[in-house]
C-alpha cells in the first residue's frame, strides 16, 4: 500500500541538527501519513528502494555555502543511476543562518534543476531565514505556522512556495547574531580574531 511522504533530512549534523527539529514539527501535522529518515553515504540504495512505497519525499536540510549539503548532492547524484518508475512528487525545506530567506534560492532551483532532468515532479517548497536561531526566540510560532501550511498542502497536494524569517532589522539581527557567535568562539577556545581571520588552516 502507497504510503503519503517520506521525510529526509540531508543535514551532515542530522541526528543533532535544526533540520530534524523542522522535520519533527512537520511530522506533528501529519500523523502517521509521514516517515522520517535521514540520508548517509550507507544507505542510499536502502532509500531509493524505500520511496518506491511513497507518493512525496520531503527534502530536508540547512544551506551550505549557498548551495545543497554534501550529503543532498551525493544522494541526489547517485539517485541518478537508479531512477524509478514511479516518480515521487519532491518537496523541499530548507533553512539557512541568514536573515534574508531569499540566500536559499539557487538551492531551491538546484533541487528544482534535478526533478527537470530526472522527471520528477516539483511539489512544495519552505524557505526558512535565520533558520540557526528563530527556533529559539518568541518568533518560533512563525516557523510552526508555516510548517502546519506545508504539510497541509502536500497532504492536499496543494503544493506551494512559502517563505519565512525572524521580523527584525538587518542591524539588530547582525548585532544578536555577532555576539552569539563570539561568546560560542570563546566557549571552545576560539578568539574573535582567530574566527574573524580568512586563514581557516592556521585557526
Amino acid at each position: 500500500m502507497e504510503q503519503q511522504i517520506l521525510i529526509l533530512n540531508g543535514s551532515p549534523r542530522a541526528p543533532i541538527s535544526n533540520s530534524k527539529a523542522y522535520a519533527e514539527q512537520f511530522m506533528e501535522n501529519c500523523g502517521s501519513m509521514a516517515v522520517y529518515d535521514t540520508i548517509i553515504a550507507q544507505n542510499h540504495e536502502a532509500l531509493y528502494a524505500k520511496m518506491e512505497q511513497f507518493s512525496d519525499v520531503l527534502l530536508v536540510f540547512p544551506l551550505y555555502v549557498d548551495s545543497l549539503p554534501t550529503p543532498v548532492l551525493s544522494f541526489l547524484k547517485e539517485w541518478e543511476t537508479h531512477l524509478p518508475n514511479k516518480r515521487p512528487i519532491i518537496s523541499v525545506m530548507i533553512n539557512c543562518g541568514f536573515l534574508e530567506y531569499a540566500q536559499n534560492d539557487v538551492a531551491i532551483e538546484m533541487v528544482k534543476l534535478f526533478c527537470k532532468r530526472n522527471g520528477f515532479p516539483f511539489g512544495s517548497s519552505l524557505q526558512i531565514g535565520s533558520g540557526e536561531a528563530i527556533l529559539n526566540t518568541p518568533f518560533r510560532f512563525l516557523v510552526n505556522k508555516e510548517i502546519k501550511k506545508l504539510a497541509k498542502a502536500i497532504i492536499n497536494k496543494q503544493y506551494r512556495s512559502q517563505k519565512v524569517t525572524m521580523p527584525l532589522p538587518t542591524s539588530l539581527f547582525v548585532k544578536a547574531s555577532t555576539k552569539y557567535w563570539i561568546a560560542y568562539g570563546e566557549k571552545n577556545g576560539v578568539s574573535e580574531a582567530a574566527m574573524r581571520t580568512m586563514d581557516i588552516e592556521e585557526t
